[in-house]
């Protein structure tokens, strides 16, 4: 192809707003994983497509060149109905940690492949290698093995599957390219498309916490996927929750894996369950395991009180490496060093949490990452309590700081002190407020 030469033209003919051919993008792709494309061609390139946009059909053929440049997981012969949940990031958002062993109780399959963390938020593979010995790094061969044997495995992003992705995806955390539709959806639906999937439910935040804050634009997003999936045999549907303040109360690695065991024991935080309960939902009727949205809850439900959520939870834990023990003893996860309260500064109304800032917060006591080769702290975090429009009176518990040592803690206690608004007013924002699917956009009545 002689690529090297070409690569300036491509940049200069995407930066000045022209649309790439197919055949470009896919050998474009094939020459980036082969690493005969530089990353720092590959950025500039990735900057003008946050600039400029791609078309739909150059969306449709970059996803495809990035699903064409790996394996797939496949299932022939395998007759359980496979489904999956995707959320675009937020903070305190551990919902898969639930919805994978949930779900497999209901007799549906699970294949979940997940991330790090990316940006401001926290990543499903950092949660769940905080249970010492946890191996996210499994082969295909190896995931299809499990899913067949306990209906979930919850896995990193194998050298096989979308490679391109895997690449840009790390290049985009550090190049300021994150918060794009098109690679967004390009990232997501490559991978995805790759499970082996019969249905796939999106949780796309909004919110100022979230890589998307505008309902209009989050909407858009979700549409963009459904459409990449229903067109490729994937029927997709997602639910826009809200990502104004952290979901549940843990914030940072260790501390959610630990709230999610509480989740999985019917202990977790209202906003958290709910959540879960409604992905789980979507998860459930999509593949027809449930008749309807009511009766699919019920068995989620079930599966949490019944115990067998946590039992099928450590029996993924122990069947990748981990110890299953964390499941009676949390205290097996990594312990911050230092701990320390966090007082409401006044008494009034909570106006905001924001989470945001949180997240940044979270990276700056070393529970993130800024380069892609930084090693993360993952004991590290916040636990906060309230939520805009709770009542607090000055000198009253509404957060805890969880550090590596006492510079930690004032890094944190000044990350409170911005996130944590106490004013006169304040209210909270619904915490579901659309469903989206091929058909249209439909507003959830109003629960928070």
């Amino acid at each position: 192809m002689g690529c090297r030469m070409v690569i300036p033209q491509l940049i200069e003919h995407k930066r000045d707003g022209h649309a790439l051919a197919p055949e470009q993008w896919a050998e474009l792709i094939a020459e980036y994983t082969a690493g005969r494309v530089p990353d720092y061609q590959m950025s500039a390139l990735l900057m003008a497509i946050v600039w400029r946009g791609l078309t739909p059909e150059e969306l449709a053929a970059l996803t495809d060149a990035m699903l064409a440049s790996g394996d797939r997981l496949h299932f022939d012969g395998y007759s359980v109905p496979r489904v999956d949940k995707h959320s675009t990031g937020g903070v305190g958002d551990k919902v898969s940690l639930l919805l994978a062993p949930m779900v497999a109780c209901c007799g549906v399959a699970v294949p979940m492949m997940s991330g790090r963390g990316l940006g401001h938020t926290g990543g499903t593979l950092d949660k769940l290698e905080s249970i010492p010995g946890f191996r996210t790094g499994l082969s295909l061969r190896e995931a299809r093995a499990q899913v067949e044997r306990l209906g979930c495995v919850m896995l990193g992003q194998t050298p096989e599957i979308a490679p391109a992705d895997k690449r840009l995806y790390a290049l985009r955390d550090v190049t300021a390219t994150v918060e794009s539709i098109p690679l967004i959806s390009a990232s997501i639906m490559s991978k995805k498309l790759a499970e082996g999937l019969n249905g796939l439910v999106l949780d796309v935040k909004t919110g100022s916490g979230a890589f998307l804050p505008d309902p209009a634009t989050a909407i858009e997003l979700a549409r963009t996927m459904i459409g990449l999936g229903e067109v490729r045999g994937c029927p997709t549907v997602a639910l826009l929750t809200a990502m104004d303040r952290p979901l549940g109360r843990a914030c940072g690695n260790a501390l959610e894996m630990e709230e999610s065991i509480e989740g999985l024991r019917g202990d977790g935080p209202a906003d958290l369950m709910e959540v879960t309960y409604a992905l789980g939902a979507e998860m459930l009727v999509l593949v027809g395991a449930a008749r309807d949205l009511a009766e699919a809850r019920q068995r989620l439900e079930k599966a949490v009180t019944s115990g067998e959520a946590i039992e099928r939870f450590a029996r993924m834990v122990e069947a990748q490496g981990g110890n299953p023990a964390v499941v009676e003893d949390p205290g097996i996860l990594p312990q911050a060093q230092a701990v320390e309260v966090y007082r409401a500064p006044a008494s009034g109304i909570v106006a905001a949490v924001e989470p945001r800032r949180i997240g940044r917060a979270i990276t700056d006591l070393g529970g993130g990452r800024r380069t892609v080769e930084d090693t993360v702290d993952l004991s590290v975090g916040f636990v906060i309590t309230v939520k805009p429009g709770d009542a607090v009176k000055a000198g009253e518990p509404i957060a805890s700081i969880f550090a590596k040592d006492a510079a930690g803690i004032a890094t944190g206690e000044a990350a409170l002190q911005e996130a944590i608004e106490i004013g006169r007013t304040g209210r909270l924002t619904p915490l579901i407020t659309h469903r989206i699917t091929a058909r249209g956009v439909e507003t959830m009545p109003e629960r928070s």
